[in-house]
This record gives structure tokens, C-alpha cells and sequence, in this order.
């Protein structure tokens, strides 16, 4: 058996000082903004250090933690979450992949989510010709654990004022059809790893990926077994029908949510993934936060 935790949309608070007024010209403006009015009340960082504590206490093999981890891009923000993530566990622990709050303006890779490089390192060998390591061309990467392959995929691109969308563009897409074939044929239970919701109709168009319909055709040509997001800030629970079975869609609501107004509390994702006479099964606990007692706790058992 192989345990996965899943977590997503951190959002580290409190929103830190910029460095000079020019770091607040254009979308960071309404982002602080939305920050100071509304969105600092959605977001609760001792909630997060709950969570933390209780997935260290059931100590999965394997954590995935999709996106968000920043809120409007601020160069501090990538500092503080770089030391969040190494106060959470070793890189090669937890795998990450980036939100649209962690490319909510251009920001050079060295200085910005290149700072978590660590934990978005593949180590498994891939079809094909790969370009030399850089911003656009650590995505896709597979990480194996056992008979497990964890695919990460980067839909965090800059958005205009308004939109909160992503997009994955025409390298990945070409190059994720392979790889899932290549890690089907070879036996691992293919786990993809995406911010934003990965199929048509599962959130507004202005929140939604570009390029969802092509992503959607690809799992469906080449089969996936569990695909993991996060952005809606609800939970999320599709099946999508494949060549080669049932792909699970699951999306998991912010890390730091108490759970007021339109969005679910947070809640984190344990999935015991085993195989038995040749057929792959997973079994999932959602273990929620519990206002009232400041605990998380087991919400839900099923069996995908």
C-alpha cells in the first residue's frame, strides 16, 4: 500500500510589505486590495499549521500539495513560502506544482517559484527529447515513489485584470500524451497533479483552464488513474470514462479556509492506493476542519 496526502490553495498570510510602490503598479493593486477587504478573512494561516500537524501525525508516504501557495506575487511571498515549505517536509516528500496567485504577474524564475525548484523535480526518465531545466521547461515532470507516478503539470501563467484562468500551452500537452502511454505501459498508477480543474464545465470560464477541452482528450486517449486539483476552494469529485478505465477527478478546498460565506472549510485528502490481483484501487479519507473543536477530523470514507 501507498499513502498520498492531498492539500492545496495555501494562500500564506498576512499579505508582507512590497519592497517599493512600484511593486503594487498594475493587477497587484486589486490583489491587495481583495487581500485587506475580503480576502485575509478567507484565509486562516493556524489553520494550515493545523493540517500540517495532522497529516504529519497519520505520516503519508507522499504528499502533493497543488498550488497557491502566495496570493499576489510579491517577491517576499516567495521567500516566506520557500521557508513554509521546508519548515512542512524534505522535497523529496512533498511534490508541488504552481496556482495562478503563485504567477499573479511576471516575476523572473530564479528569484520567484524557481525558489521551489526542489519540489518540482522529476527523477524518472521520459519519452522523448527534454529541453535544459528553466521555467517553461520543468513541466511536465514525473516523480516515481515505488509503483507510483506522480505527473506534475504547470497551468499558472499571468492573467489580465479580471480572469483567474490558466493555462497548460502547447508543450505540455504534446508531451503529456507520451508520457502517461509510456507509464501506463510500464505498470505505475499515473497520478497528475494540476492546479486548476482539468476538464470543461467544473468552474466559471473566467477561473477555468484555456485549453481544458485538449487536456480532456488526452486523458480520455490515454487514460490517467487519479488526477488531483485544487482552485475552486471546494471540494470536487468527477469520473471521467478513458480507453483504459476510469480517471478520478479530485479537487480539494484551501488549506486555510475556516469555511465561511460560499467556500468549503479546509480539508486535506488521505488516499491508500494499493493493488490486488492486477487491478489498481484506491481508498480515500477526507479529513476536514472542525471549527468548533479547532481540529481536523475524519469527514468521509469511500472507495474510488
Amino acid at each position: 500500500m501507498f499513502t498520498l496526502a492531498h492539500l492545496s490553495d495555501v494562500h500564506i498570510g498576512p499579505l508582507p510589505k512590497a519592497e517599493s510602490w512600484r511593486d503594487y503598479i498594475g493587477k497587484r493593486t486589486l490583489g491587495k486590495i481583495s487581500w485587506h477587504r475580503r480576502r485575509r478573512f478567507l484565509h486562516d494561516p493556524a489553520i494550515a499549521s493545523a493540517m500540517i500537524a495532522d497529516i504529519k501525525a497519520h505520516a503519508p508516504d507522499h504528499v502533493a500539495l497543488t498550488g497557491d501557495l502566495i496570493n499576489i506575487a510579491l517577491k517576499q511571498e516567495f521567500v516566506a513560502a520557500a521557508q513554509w515549505l521546508k519548515s512542512f517536509g524534505a522535497p523529496d516528500w512533498i511534490t508541488l506544482v504552481p496556482g495562478n496567485h503563485d504567477a499573479y504577474r511576471p516575476f523572473p524564475w530564479t528569484e520567484g517559484a524557481g525558489l521551489w525548484g526542489a519540489y518540482m523535480t522529476g527523477d524518472i526518465k521520459l519519452p522523448g527529447p527534454r529541453a535544459a531545466p528553466g521555467a517553461e521547461e520543468v513541466f511536465p515532470f514525473v516523480r516515481q515513489r515505488r509503483n507510483i507516478a506522480l505527473i506534475g503539470l504547470s497551468s499558472a501563467v499571468p492573467q489580465s485584470l479580471f480572469r483567474a484562468g490558466g493555462r497548460l500551452g502547447a508543450d505540455q500537452l504534446k508531451q503529456l500524451g507520451p508520457i502517461l502511454q509510456d507509464l501506463r505501459q510500464r505498470g505505475f498508477y499515473r497520478v497528475v497533479l494540476i492546479h486548476h480543474p482539468p476538464l470543461p464545465g467544473l468552474t466559471p470560464r473566467r477561473r477555468a483552464l484555456d485549453d481544458d477541452q485538449q487536456l480532456k482528450q488526452i486523458l480520455e486517449e490515454q487514460g490517467a488513474d487519479l488526477v488531483l486539483y485544487g482552485h475552486n476552494h471546494r471540494h470536487g469529485r468527477t469520473v471521467l470514462p478513458t480507453r483504459f478505465g476510469a480517471a478520478h477527478i479530485m479537487g480539494a478546498p484551501s488549506a486555510t479556509s475556516p469555511g465561511h460565506g460560499t467556500y468549503d472549510a479546509a480539508a486535506w485528502y488521505l488516499y491508500k492506493i494499493r493493488r490486488v490481483d492486477g487491478a489498481w484501487s484506491a481508498s480515500v479519507t477526507i479529513r476536514g476542519w472542525d471549527g468548533q473543536t479547532g481540529a481536523f477530523v475524519a469527514h468521509s470514507s469511500f472507495t474510488l
